[in-house]
């Protein structure tokens, strides 16, 4: 496999670990999962995460040619638009995002236009699907269960996984958001699971486990198999009973409410009203 280099930005106030990877040879980089500052107080975004990985960027000599995100994700704001702006790049996501699209559409009311077709997104990738980044093929793995759209990108020897999988003493992600599924995420953790041992896992989030006084990001295959505390010697329906139990007992994400409406929009934030403001919206009860 071939080694790519990794840079890891880590945003204490959403516990989301955002990447930069490159190809060291031609200098062509991917960016995934990155972050917007929002403060809901205020309802204004900032864009303090996303300038650390343009300075990033620039002062190592990168291109940006893909911007991509492992999911719509429910507890950061996307910098997606943001960056293609300032860096170029194509968006990308996995080609079930319009399941999510047409739930969320209707949970907020969406306006009339707003298209249920992933096409806010330059690029959708289905399982199996492969792409460039310079001289590095990578390749995509729907990894469904968390939400319907999750998909991981295999890029030379390094899988950026989302929420699929946490670090090995913390475990995996929910999956009680509309179209999750236990049962689903398990198999679809079988996939990543079969990738070389030697594969390096990077996570989109880490919480810090009990005992545990850092933040970690970065596993492996084989580290993941045999330590991961929900899936190492579980069967399917042991960890299928684990988790159901485990997410009726979850709190909503703090940022759910407004992170869906504005990276269902690849970062967009929605149409401004007449008065030139865009509104995002808080359903009552519907959630």
């Amino acid at each position: 496999m071939v080694q790519t280099a990794v840079e890891t930005f880590f945003d204490e106030a959403t516990f989301t670990a955002s990447y930069v990877v490159h190809d060291p040879e031609t200098r062509r980089a991917a960016i995934i999962d990155p972050v917007l500052d929002y403060d809901p107080a205020a309802g204004r975004t900032t864009t303090g995460n996303a300038e650390r990985i343009v300075d990033y960027v620039a002062s190592n000599g990168l291109s940006v040619d893909w911007i991509l995100e492992t999911h719509v994700h429910a507890d950061h704001l996307t910098a997606a638009a943001y960056l293609k702006n300032a860096l170029g790049g194509q968006t990308g996501i996995g080609a079930a995002v319009g399941v999510v699209q047409k739930t969320f559409a209707e949970v907020f009311a969406a306006e009339p236009d707003f298209a249920t077709d992933g096409s806010q997104f330059d690029r959708l990738f289905a399982d199996g699907d492969s792409f460039d980044m310079g001289a590095i093929e990578a390749h995509v793995i729907h990894a469904p269960g968390h939400t319907p759209a999750c998909i991981a990108y295999v890029i030379g020897d390094a899988a950026f996984v989302g929420d699929t999988l946490f670090m090995p003493d913390y475990g995996t992600a929910r999956c009680d958001f509309p179209g999750g599924d236990a049962r689903t995420l398990y198999r679809s953790i079988q996939k990543i699971l079969a990738l070389p041992d030697e594969t390096r896992v990077f996570t989109c989030h880490d919480y810090k486990a009990p005992g545990r006084d850092r933040f970690a990001f970065e596993s492996t295959v084989r580290k993941q198999r045999e330590e991961n505390i929900h899936i190492a010697r579980k069967s399917e329906d042991e960890f299928v009973a684990m988790r159901e139990e485990r997410d009726a007992k979850l709190s909503m994400p703090r940022l759910i409410l407004p992170s869906v409406q504005v990276n269902m929009r690849a970062g967009a934030l929605p149409p401004a009203e007449e008065n030139g403001i865009s509104y995002l919206k808080i359903p009552v009860n519907a959630l």
